[in-house]
Formats: C-alpha cells, sequence, structure tokens
C-alpha cells in the first residue's frame, strides 16, 4: 500500500481541476433538509465505489488507481493493469463478488478500458481498446494476482462510449453496459456487444437463461443503447438504466429482456452541429424510455434509496448528472412517475456516482481532480 501524496496543481484532461468552493452543509428538500459532509477531497478524477464489509470504501479512479479510504484518510492501492485512458476511457465501475469475505471468492471486479493486445483477433483494431472486466484478488489490505473475465467482441478506436457500469444481481449474474463506442449503427447490431447491457456469471460465461434474440451475442439482454452510465437494481428485482442522449435526450430505461432501446433511431437528442433532432420520439419494435431528463442533464450514477436513513425516500432512484450538477429524486407507481425533486443543482459540481450505503446514507463522487466524496444524510 503506498501513501497518497496531493499535488494540488495536478491536471486532467477529462475534468475540472480546480479546488472548488466547499458545499453547503445542508441543502433543503421536499420532505426534509439533506446534510452534506465531505468525507474526502484528495482524490483524482473518481469513477465508482464500493463499500467493505469492515466500513472501509474502494473508490476507483478513471487513470487507473484504486483509493482506499478509511474515516477519511486515503491510501492508494497498487496492482491494477494499465488503463486506456484516451478520451472517456479508464478505470470505471467496482462491484464485490456477491459472496466477497468467505475465502473463497474475495474478488473485486473492475470494469476498464483495456488496450488491445497482440494476441487479439486479427479483426480488432490494432490501436484500439475496448470495455473489459477483471477481476482482482483483494484480501483487505493488499492486491493480488488479476483474472480475466470478459473483454467485448469488437475493439475500436478509443475515446467515446463505453458505458462501463456493473453490479451483480440476486441470482449472483454480472451485468455490464457498454455504449455504442462512438458509432450508433453498432448499438442495433445484435452480434455486436457495443450498444447493450450484457447478463453473464461471475466467471464471465453467458447467462443461460438470457433472452432469445435472432442473431445476438450470448452475453446480450438488451441492445439499442448510447451511453448508459447509471445501473441500479431496485428490491423487487427490477433493473434501471440511464444513458446519455446525444445534445438532450438524456434517458431513463426500466430494463426488460430482449427488448430494443432505439439507439440511434428512436431518440430525443439533437445533433451537436445542427440542433436539429436525429431521430424520432418512438417506433415499432423499440421501448421508449419511463423517463426523458430536463435539458442536457448527462447522466452517471443511479441509485436505488433503501434503509432507514431516508424512510421518506424509500425506492425512490437517485440519479447523478454531469453536465447538469444535479442530483435528481425520481418516484414511480409502478411505470408512472409520480414525483421528482432536484436535491441538487450545482451544489456539489459534477456528479459521476451515487451509492446507498449500508446504513442508508447517500455517496456521491465529483467528477474533478481533485474530486470530493460527499456523504448525504437527514438533517437532524
Amino acid at each position: 500500500m503506498i501513501r497518497r501524496l496531493i499535488l494540488t496543481l495536478s491536471l486532467t484532461a477529462t475534468a475540472p481541476s480546480v479546488w472548488a468552493e466547499p458545499p453547503p452543509t445542508e441543502v433543503p428538500g421536499l420532505y426534509h433538509p439533506v446534510a452534506l459532509e465531505v468525507i474526502t477531497d484528495a482524490l483524482d478524477t473518481p469513477w465508482s465505489l464500493t463499500f467493505l464489509p469492515d466500513g472501509r470504501l474502494l473508490v476507483g479512479e478513471q487513470h487507473g488507481s484504486l483509493a482506499l479510504i478509511d474515516d477519511g484518510q486515503v491510501d492508494t492501492l497498487t496492482g491494477l493493469p494499465e488503463v486506456s485512458t484516451q478520451g472517456q476511457g479508464g478505470l470505471f465501475d467496482l462491484a464485490l463478488h456477491p459472496d466477497y469475505g468467505d475465502g473463497v471468492h474475495d474478488w473485486l471486479y473492475f470494469a476498464w478500458a483495456r488496450p488491445a493486445l497482440s494476441g487479439d483477433s486479427q479483426d480488432q483494431d490494432a490501436e484500439g481498446d475496448a470495455t473489459a472486466v477483471s477481476r482482482v484478488w483483494w484480501d483487505g489490505e493488499r492486491l493480488g494476482r488479476v483474472e480475466p473475465v470478459f473483454v467485448q467482441n469488437r475493439f475500436s478506436r478509443p475515446g467515446r462510449h463505453y458505458g462501463g457500469r456493473l453490479l451483480f444481481d440476486h441470482q449472483g449474474m454480472l451485468w455490464l453496459s457498454i455504449g455504442d463506442r462512438g458509432d450508433g449503427e453498432r448499438a442495433q447490431d445484435a452480434r455486436d456487444h457495443a450498444g447493450s447491457l450484457l447478463r453473464m456469471t461471475a466467471e464471465g460465461a453467458p447467462a443461460t437463461d438470457n433472452p432469445a434474440i435472432e442473431g445476438a451475442a450470448a452475453e446480450l439482454y438488451s441492445l439499442g443503447h448510447r451511453n448508459p452510465q447509471g445501473l441500479a437494481l431496485a428490491a423487487d428485482g427490477r433493473l434501471w438504466a440511464t444513458e446519455h442522449g446525444p445534445r438532450g435526450g438524456d434517458e431513463l430505461n426500466l430494463i426488460q429482456p430482449g427488448e430494443n432501446y432505439g439507439w440511434p433511431d428512436v431518440t430525443r437528442g439533437r445533433d451537436y452541429a445542427t440542433n436539429l433532432p436525429l431521430g424520432v420520439d418512438s417506433a415499432p419494435g423499440k421501448r421508449d424510455p419511463l423517463h426523458v431528463f430536463e435539458g442536457r442533464f448527462a447522466p452517471s450514477g443511479l441509485a436505488v434509496v433503501s434503509g432507514n436513513e431516508f424512510a421518506d425516500w424509500q425506492g425512490d432512484l437517485l440519479a447523478g448528472g454531469l453536465r447538469s450538477e444535479r442530483l435528481v429524486r425520481l418516484r414511480f407507481d409502478a411505470d408512472q412517475l409520480i414525483e421528482r425533486e432536484v436535491i441538487l443543482d450545482g451544489e456539489v459540481g459534477r456528479i459521476r456516482d451515487v451509492r446507498v450505503g449500508p446504513e442508508g446514507a447517500v455517496y456521491l463522487l465529483t467528477d474533478a481532480n481533485p474530486g470530493r466524496l460527499i456523504r448525504l444524510s437527514r438533517a437532524r
């Protein structure tokens, strides 16, 4: 383990690089005020976090390092492979094996932009990269051996739309989001992993009960996604995902087996240069989003509220925004949105990840260098 040295003039091309003003200690709310506590502001462009059984936290930083946080102290762990960091590439999401801590399954899974290697298929782009999943043995103190789990089946020129969200469901299956890698037509090709949500075993094999999609890659669960960067599992087993549209049209989707979510044919987004519509709002055979966020929300990080800390929000969705710098709470009755609340609106900056901790508090990561880990609780 290596103690981190903080360089206040360190710069990054992918996120804001200045010390922001301290966030407020409290913001108002529809049901009650919300308290904010900065646990640390010593992170380098954090992307994701996970909670350890002993109360510590692990944070993945985009450039490829892991930060271990213990009562606000930040230490850097070494031992992960070198990630591709061009454009939006880097180290993405983290997830512990469902049986972590039993001495047999003490694996930390991580999604990352994996550079192409000389042994990869000849039809891959030799200068490209791919969204991949690996796992590293984690004994609570240091990282051990690294094993490959999955790599998408077509490499691309690096830089855009990796997706990269991970989670384990109630059956122990591993989910992974992959963006269209900057080529929307790939999201409509079921043979291509790009632009899809995948479901597989903890060892990376396709789940045997995945939906039957004609000609599809065996891991494919749904397709037609642009760049899903929020993924959350509800207590009832429903899977929710948020994804980026182009210049607006950012979506919240309820994921159903074998469904096509339309990109690039169906979208509320607009062309970056002309601001003209890029697709239709709805089409036969394509599933509509349950919610389209206002303006250029730029979603990243999604959580379902549980626990006792925010009892009035139980079961609601919390969606973080990058460009919008918003944290939005959404309440659904079946498939109908019945309540929407903007909890944060620029007070903490760009929000990269949103998690609900074991005690029910909400944790946010800000997309900056230096970045912050912030804990939200109900103001007493």
